[in-house]
């Protein structure tokens, strides 16, 4: 980043008023009449509801459409462990998106833990506030053990983006890929350089919408996750698998996918050379990826790429999916975001990829005409549509799955709910638990 850039990052979270976002009052509060129902007396009324049956506090207060965007800032972007308070320009950033995106409110919460069961016990106390909690930029394999404890102790939405939201953009970018080169999920070999959040939560999802555990390969800094080692930590040891393949090179021979979450230019041409004909490989490193995108394709013509960046065709972007899942969970206030509504997610933009693509689009990112391809693996983050695509799927599926108290908002789209209620795009050959 240029000195001229950084100059202008800081001023644009100083001015006018330090930070990206503020609070609103949503309710006329101009006599004193306004007031007494806003606070005492009229307050007791609601408060009088909710004691009675706790899920009035959704009809009465704003639980329903506020999520707590929540860092020990101990894996914040490319920064590292930047501590609570230094995560907070982040967290804001997220809240951001929320609210552009979905419409959804968002309090930032920075909690300055001293260890995974403090973090646990302080989100698990402040949950009631919510109705879901969106984790970030929690390191490995601390955030897994956060994660699955909260699930357990809180009846509201959990969900770790680093983890689900990456997962779901993958998935979804790779069934199209491998729908353009002719391949299915059940029978390619995947190779995953990156076994922190991001690696294992793809893994996870891939093998629950039928990737064979046998040919996915994970990677760290130590090399292949085999059934070998003993350095591996319960989640790791999870995909270790029974191979006499060691290094990244070993594991990319014959390949026919690379996902990379790991650092950059860590895979290079002479790798890639090896892998089985038309490739994939998503090199998902910011800014730098594992492989330049012009790297690769000057090698491997046969190639589907994608990256993380914006300035790259096929941008694998978390905004893709967070802020339309969590606006289906809670409209539909729903309890948890479990695996089907992943994969509802990882369907409709699959679908959606495959319509026309609006005017609107074209035009905001300066393109005169775009459709499915090589090139188009993914919907664009600046697509209206996915509001209306992505955020019924989850819905329908929370309330399929059992996790929904309540039925669809009235506004919802009625064509999209009906193409959504339509049996799965046996986008693989069956869904099967891991």
């Amino acid at each position: 980043m240029t000195d001229e850039l950084k100059q202008a990052a800081l001023e644009y979270h100083a001015l006018p008023k330090p930070g990206k976002t503020a609070m609103s009052i949503s309710k006329p509060c101009d006599t004193q009449y306004q007031l007494g129902l806003a606070y005492t007396p009229g307050v007791a009324e609601p408060v009088r509801a909710i004691t009675k049956d706790s899920h009035d506090a959704y009809r009465y207060t704003n639980k329903g459409n506020l999520v707590a965007v929540i860092s020990d800032g101990s894996a914040v972007l490319g920064l590292g462990n930047t501590g609570a308070l230094a995560s907070k320009p982040v967290m804001e950033g997220k809240a951001v998106l929320f609210k552009k995106f979905a419409d959804i409110d968002v309090f930032d919460i920075e909690v300055d833990s001293r260890s995974a069961e403090h973090f646990i016990d302080v989100v698990a106390s402040i949950a009631p506030t919510f109705g879901g909690i969106n984790l970030e930029d929690i390191a490995a394999p601390g955030c897994f053990e956060i994660e699955e404890a909260l699930r357990e102790r809180v009846d509201v939405p959990v969900f770790h983006d680093d983890q689900h939201g990456t997962a779901v953009i993958i998935a979804a970018g790779l069934l199209n890929a491998l729908e353009l080169q002719g391949k299915r999920l059940d029978s390619v070999d995947i190779v995953c350089l990156g076994a922190g959040a991001a690696g294992i939560a793809s893994m996870h999802l891939l093998r629950y919408l039928g990737a064979d555990p046998k040919r996915l390969l994970l990677v760290d800094r130590q090399g292949v996750i085999h059934s070998g080692r003993s350095d591996l930590n319960k989640y790791k040891r999870h995909y270790a698998v029974d191979t006499d393949r060691r290094s990244l090179a070993d594991a990319m021979v014959g390949a026919d996918v690379f996902i990379g979450v790991s650092g950059p230019d860590l895979l290079s041409p002479e790798v890639l050379k090896t892998m089985a004909a038309k490739p994939i490989v998503f090199a998902l490193s910011n800014p730098d990826p594992e492989i330049r995108p012009d790297v690769a394709l000057a090698i491997r013509d046969d190639l589907i790429m994608a990256t993380g960046r914006s300035d790259y065709p096929n941008q694998v972007n978390n905004v893709l999916g967070f802020p339309f899942i969590f606006r289906g969970a809670l409209d539909v206030h729903a309890t948890s975001i479990n695996n089907e509504m992943l994969v509802a997610a990882v369907e409709a933009l699959h679908a959606l990829t495959h319509q026309p693509v609006p005017k609107e689009v074209l035009a905001a990112y300066q393109l005169d005409h775009l459709e499915f391809g090589c090139d188009y693996i993914i919907p664009k983050p600046l697509d209206p549509r996915l509001i209306d695509y992505v955020a019924p799927a989850v819905a329908a599926a929370a309330v399929k799955s059992g996790v929904a108290r309540h039925g669809y908002p009235s506004d919802y789209p009625g064509d999209v709910l009906k193409e959504i209620a339509r049996p799965s795009l046996a986008i693989v050959p069956s869904v099967t638990s891991s």
